[in-house]
């Protein structure tokens, strides 16, 4: 075997590929991603693979010295293992094509503890410091606390002060002490490398950032300020590495979440690396067979006794089981169980659906108009030959798209529409209504009573009233709906069109069973939405209320 980083690279993702290496669904995505890339490189894109860029960043980090434990007793080097020469690889070897201006400006790494994060990313940090062709550098190591900073920062100029072939080639100054590590200088330019805590002023332009453990922020302060402060950089690198979390509501599990659909292709940013270790859904925690699954290091930095002595002690007391759980295998204890299938929900896509192809077909639609200053859906599912097929809308105010990125994205997209004023036009969806009864056959309106009496009012003066339905979302109305859409998309007999907000919020619904086996849609995150979801519900559980097999007074609609 080649012992090159690039080819290791390229062995690693072909070795969890085949089964060989046992990782979770997460890494699975990121090699398959990588698979493509390359073919896609190949075939011409705007994106090529130089494995000799990838080559010289590793080599650089390679002759960097340990900083703790046995190897930096006994001074050896660091040497990165087949997946970390994965994640720099990728990170430093991808370019624009027919440039050395790198893809990513940004990465996303969830792995547990011990698994040698920090020594890693402190050494990416020297080389975006002194070795990348960045005149006049800012490399800032980012955190919450000096303490949480300096995990990164200390060691990065422990390995510049041990390391006199270093500093002489780039003419390196160092500030402080060992104990107390100061700033380093690149004297030619003027590149620095500091620690900074805490929200930093507008002052900054960095060229890399470094944010050691991103779960204990619970604003996204600190990383607002260091990306806008790139805009001056060519090829900056905003760099986030952390275990799993508690805080289901910051940003770090809202960052996770984007990562996700990225790897599930259901979003697309080419600028963005990511990948998350840890077990699958089915994975129990407590077997020991699975420590190795989350622990890419295993038996390297991270000891097989140590795992299994951490396990023992979790089985034992139930306190020490969520850090256990968190720390070393990456779950995210207090989320729910997310309710669909998202690969199978993306194979369900089919871009080509159009209202236009289903005239005259039997159509129910829900209607979820939740806050009138934010969106509200108008979802349609169309039955033909015995399968449902379904077209949301979304429409947001104006306003609204003031303060959030996401809406001015699918804005562009056309997934959403925007309606004039501070409020959604609750006139231009009865318009809407009112279009698409005159394609198709408009069996039932299903509306929740919040906000609805206005619109109701004006669709039962437009002749619509035999067809409206105040659909109130109770669990005995959403669940058997909810496992319908689910078991539907399962066996393929229930289609959508793609809509990138409709993905979104599919994304964020989770669920949990009740004693009854009753569930409910429900999200972990207060922003995050899922309108779309429930209308969708709604828009199911009216069509199962008019079928033989379902009309059997579960539908509790008045």
């Amino acid at each position: 075997m080649s012992s090159k980083p690039s080819d290791l690279a390229e062995q690693y993702a072909d070795a969890v590929l085949a089964g060989q290496i046992p990782a979770c669904r997460y890494v699975h995505l990121a090699c398959e991603r990588f698979r493509d890339d390359l073919k896609r490189s190949a075939d011409g894109w705007d994106f090529e693979w130089r494995p000799d860029l990838a080559n010289r960043a590793v080599s650089f980090m390679q002759k960097l010295p340990h900083t703790k434990g046995k190897w930096s007793a006994k001074k050896q080097l660091l040497v990165l293992e087949p997946w970390q020469c994965f994640i720099e690889c990728n990170l430093f070897g991808w370019v624009r094509t027919g440039t050395q201006v790198r893809r990513f400006r940004e990465s996303y790494e969830e792995i547990p503890r011990k698994n040698g994060k920090s020594i890693r990313l402190a050494a990416r940090g020297l080389y975006l410091f002194c070795a990348d062709g960045e005149a006049g550098a800012e490399i800032y190591s980012g955190a919450t606390t000096e303490k949480q900073a300096h995990e990164v920062f200390r060691p990065a100029w422990q390995m510049a002060q041990r390391t006199s072939a270093l500093r002489d080639r780039f003419g390196i100054e160092l500030a402080g002490n060992a104990k107390n590590p100061g700033p380093m200088f690149v004297t030619e330019d003027m590149s620095r490398f500091e620690a900074i805590i805490g929200k930093p002023g507008d002052g900054p332009s960095p060229h890399g950032a470094l944010v050691d453990e991103y779960h204990e922020h619970d604003t996204d302060h600190m990383v607002d300020s260091l990306q806008t402060g790139m805009g001056a950089r060519e090829q900056p690198l905003l760099s986030i590495i952390t275990t799993a979390g508690t805080n289901l509501a910051g940003p770090c599990y809202q960052k996770r979440r984007d990562v996700i659909r990225i790897l599930e292709r259901q979003a697309d940013d080419e600028t963005m690396f990511g990948i998350i270790y840890g077990l699958d859904e089915d994975d129990r925690w407590d077997d020991p067979a699975n420590l190795k699954k989350a622990n890419p290091n295993y038996g390297i930095s991270v000891f097989e006794d140590f795992l299994l002595s951490q396990l023992a002690q979790a089985k034992r007391s139930a306190s020490k089981q969520n850090a256990f759980r968190t720390k070393h295998l990456n779950q995210w204890v207090g989320a729910r169980t997310v309710w669909m299938n998202t690969l199978a929900w993306q194979r369900q896509q089919n871009r080509e659906l159009e209202l236009e192809a289903f005239a005259g077909a039997n159509c129910w639609i829900g209607v979820d108009l939740a806050s009138k200053r934010d969106i509200a859906a108008v979802v349609m599912l169309i039955e033909q030959r015995g399968e449902y097929s379904v077209i949301p809308r979304f429409y947001v105010p104006e306003s609204a798209l003031e303060e959030n990125e996401r809406y001015r994205e699918y804005s562009t997209e056309g997934a959403i529409i925007v309606t004039p004023g501070n409020m959604t036009d609750y006139e231009f969806i009865e318009t809407d209504i009112q279009k698409i009864a005159s394609q198709v056959d408009v069996q039932k309106i299903g509306f929740d009573e919040w906000q609805a009496n206005y619109l109701i009012t004006r669709l039962q003066s437009a002749g619509f009233e035999d067809r409206i339905v105040v659909y109130n979302q109770t669990v005995r109305n959403m669940s058997e709906p909810m496992k319908e859409v689910e078991a539907r998309t399962m066996a393929r007999t229930l289609w959508h069109d793609g809509n990138t907000c409709m993905n979104w919020m599919m994304g964020n619904v989770s669920a949990k069973v009740d004693a009854k086996e009753n569930v409910y849609p429900r999200k972990d995150v207060a922003t995050e939405k899922i309108d779309g979801v429930v209308a969708l519900i709604m828009a199911m559980g009216l069509a199962m209320g008019e079928s033989a097999e379902y009309a059997t007074g579960r539908l509790v609609a008045i």
